[in-house]
């Protein structure tokens, strides 16, 4: 509590689903001063905005969400976007970081930065051992330069940052947007809809193979906060459960707490994404980190909150 009250933290995204939750906790832990630098006041992509950023808030901390992200069918059709605004966004604040004095920057990579065949578990050690899955692969690299980045400061500039590199997150507040939204809202909300058209059948993208690895949005919350007090490396932390299950099971499941009993058919023809996701999670356990929602009990919860949250949902469209 008392390493927080003494902090001026800056969290952008801090608006948006995972940051929120950030917020909270941050204020949960006795921290007086937050800032929460909206995209209409503060494009991250714009460097004169982002120093202004750092005189308006001189923070001594920056916890970095902010990022343009979507499932696979919003990184196929913005893949520029989404590579060039997410390398800019986490380069410039680091750099401009640097400049003011920064006492530490906490960056949040994504699971997509791994190569395509990693082998199960993903251990941090591997994800410099291949090419990422190509439909992610724009927003992966785009992520994975703040590990090149946060190494390069350390070494000539002593600057203090570290990256951290979260499976799939979910949970109530999430983007439902049925063209930007990740595999789990995205499913949710196809099976409300279907059990109410009556439908007989949910068509899904892929054959239902590829294995994912799922982390409610609260645990995340936990394991960035946690990493942020403890952790003082440019090596990269994994944070996630350490549990996979293929996407034939989640649909399965995601069935029964909607109450949607019609099949689902698989559309081959589209893309599977990477083929399994899981991962070695010894290296934040070192500094405390352990998940603590099962899958079952963060799916029933964010079923309930889009059930109640429908007519305000949050929904990401890209221009």
């Amino acid at each position: 509590m008392h390493f927080w009250r003494d902090q001026r933290v800056v969290v952008t995204g801090g608006a948006g689903f995972l940051g929120s939750v950030v917020v909270d906790k941050l204020r949960e832990r006795g921290c007086r001063a937050i800032g929460v630098p909206r995209s209409r006041d503060y494009d991250l992509v714009d460097m004169a905005a982002v120093y202004r950023l750092y005189r308006d808030m001189d923070p001594t901390m920056v916890i970095h969400l902010a990022a343009r992200v979507g499932g696979i069918g919003a990184n196929r059709e913005h893949a520029g976007l989404f590579f060039y605004d997410n390398l800019m966004m986490g380069a410039q604040l680091m750099e401009a970081g640097r400049q003011h004095g920064l006492r530490k920057l906490v960056a949040l990579g994504t699971i997509c930065a791994y190569p395509k065949e990693t082998p199960v578990p993903f251990k941090e050690d591997a994800i410099w051992n291949g090419y990422p899955e190509e439909t992610n692969a724009p927003y992966g690299l785009a992520k994975k330069m703040l590990l090149v980045q946060s190494h390069a400061y350390r070494a000539q500039y002593g600057f203090n940052s570290i990256v951290l590199f979260p499976v799939n997150l979910y949970g109530p507040g999430d983007n439902f947007h049925p063209s930007t939204s990740h595999v789990i809202p995205a499913l949710i909300r196809k099976c409300v809809e279907a059990k109410e058209r009556g439908a007989s059948s949910v068509t899904l993208w892929g054959d239902g193979s590829p294995t994912r690895e799922f982390l409610y949005v609260e645990d995340a919350a936990e394991g960035i906060l946690l990493a942020g007090e403890h952790y003082e490396s440019s090596d990269p932390v994994n944070l996630g459960t350490g549990q996979e299950l293929s996407i034939r099971t989640l649909a399965s499941m995601i069935a029964e707490e909607t109450g949607y009993q019609g099949r689902f058919e698989f559309d081959s023809g589209k893309p599977n994404g990477q083929p399994r996701r899981c991962l070695d999670v010894s290296r934040a356990a070192q500094f405390g980190f352990h998940a603590k929602c099962d899958l079952k009990t963060g799916l029933r919860k964010t079923v309930g909150w889009f059930l109640t949250h429908r007519s305000s949902l949050r929904e990401v469209t890209f221009k």
